[in-house]
């Protein structure tokens, strides 16, 4: 492995690695990218990414995608309705630019987590998941970097990623970059903008001055040439090449300013950021603002125009969060449902409409599955201050993308939207699909290092109508 240290700037073995030079199994970068080129392909691995969305707080499944407006005013969505492309089917008023794209979107509407009304992360990293994030249990069979490029493969996305004035990241209910008994190795990286606590470009740049690298280069140079006979041409080259890609590197990708500013402002979400729109309590007085929903508001958009770079430079599963911004009580700290919704909603309905299409512009649509849930829905009857409560027998899951099978809603509710009245979908059946798209099972099973992979990807069916 490279080394590079300066007298002023050291550089850490933690930060070398995030660059690239991280060694997987024995193999050197350089290896790694000689047997790529070779055309050695793994057969357990699919050309697939994740984008998951995790609607922090729990969303409404009723003003999300099952707005129920046939039902009692005190059930029925209180943002309305909206028709959508796929005949019959309706979601929540504020969801417009998602409704025009519903044939490219799987609703499922039988979704469920049983009995428990907790403010877990069960969808993206819990009991199910052996307590790992679903990227960890991703990286743990692809590996923590890409030999190709340096790319780490499981990313999470905090709002502090894309804005330095957002709050701290939410872990108070669970951490998002748990990794279970995976083991540290395959933790996600949180990039961070945040000037006290450093930032992903800081870990990923070597702090070297060129003219110190360049010394160093001729160095390797040398000492190549002295190895050179007792290595193969080709390995000689790719060490080249790895080098070359540390100082291009995949720090680039997370980089927002790279983007061209026409596509930055598509993405923006910060026009829809009128704080006085979450400003008022449940009595209708001044209450002051609710900053993670001002947080949700300013970044969502962001956050995924960061998601489309990292799997578009071959990170296979990224994580987005935005604070906690669906947890529409009505109790004080939170809005009510209707104020929430017109707030989040509509933020959600923007970013994410111009992330699919954006996939979709760049011919990503079929190779990256967009995912968003949260951990859990809420009560079916609206309360007296217009909030809703914890409920876990119904919740919103939403799908696009990955080469699925789209323009479909799976499963359905009671009249009220309490509960499932088909067959339900749990956090077992999601975690199936997510994991049969990105890996092939089959291929997985010869391998008895991957057991505990194989026993999370298998404790369930994939959804049915959601299978490659």
């Amino acid at each position: 492995m490279l080394d590079f240290i300066d007298d002023k700037h050291g550089l850490s073995r933690r930060s070398f690695l995030r660059v690239g030079s991280l060694a997987l199994g024995g193999l050197t970068l350089p290896q790694l990218l000689a047997a790529k080129a070779a055309g050695t392909a793994d057969a357990k691995v699919r050309d697939k990414a994740v984008v998951f969305l995790f609607m922090h707080g729990g969303p409404s499944q009723i003003e999300t995608f099952d707005p129920k407006m046939t039902a009692p005013a005190e059930i029925r969505s209180v943002t309305g309705e909206v028709k959508t492309k796929l005949s019959g089917v309706t979601f929540g008023g504020t969801f417009p630019k998602l409704a025009e794209r519903a044939d490219r979107l799987a609703i499922v509407r039988s979704f469920t987590f049983g009995g428990r009304s907790d403010h877990d992360l069960r969808p993206i990293a819990g009991r199910e998941s052996l307590d790992a994030n679903l990227g960890t249990v991703y990286s743990r069979v692809v590996g923590a970097n890409r030999p190709g490029s340096g790319m780490p493969t499981n990313v999470v996305l905090f709002p502090r990623s894309v804005d330095p004035t957002a709050g701290p990241n939410q872990n108070s209910y669970g951490r998002f970059d748990s990794t279970g008994l995976f083991g540290s190795a395959y933790a996600p990286i949180i990039p961070s903008k945040s000037t006290s606590s450093g930032s992903i470009h800081d870990d990923m740049r070597l702090k070297l001055s060129l003219d110190r690298m360049e010394d160093r280069r001729q160095l390797l140079d040398r000492l190549d040439d002295v190895k050179k006979q007792l290595d193969s041409e080709g390995i000689y080259d790719y060490r080249r090449q790895a080098y070359d890609m540390i100082l291009g590197g995949a720090e680039k990708a997370f980089d927002l300013s790279q983007e061209d500013r026409r596509v930055i402002d598509r993405y923006d979400t910060s026009r829809l950021c009128n704080p006085e729109s979450v400003r008022l309590g449940p009595d209708g007085k001044q209450k002051g603002f609710y900053p993670r929903y001002v947080d949700h508001g300013k970044t969502l958009g962001k956050e995924l125009l960061l998601a489309r770079r990292l799997v578009e430079a071959g990170c296979g599963f990224v994580t987005v969060t935005t604070n906690f911004a669906w947890d529409h009580h009505a109790d004080g700290n939170n809005p009510a449902v209707k104020e929430g919704m017109n707030f989040s909603g509509a933020v959600f309905d923007h970013a994410v409409s111009v992330f699919l299409d954006d996939l979709r512009d760049r011919g990503l649509d079929d190779k990256v599955l967009f995912v968003a849930t949260g951990e859990m829905g809420r009560t079916p009857k609206l309360q007296a201050d217009g909030g809703r409560n914890h409920w876990p027998h119904s919740a919103p899951l939403l799908f696009a993308g990955g080469g699925l099978p789209m323009g479909q809603v799976i499963g359905q509710t009671t009249r009220d939207g309490g509960r499932p009245a088909t067959e339900p979908v749990t956090v077992e059946n999601l975690h199936a699909t997510i994991l049969h798209t990105l890996l092939d099972i089959g291929q997985l099973r010869l391998q008895t290092q991957f057991q505990d992979v194989i026993r999370i990807a298998t404790a369930a069916d994939p959804i049915p109508g959601l299978k490659l």
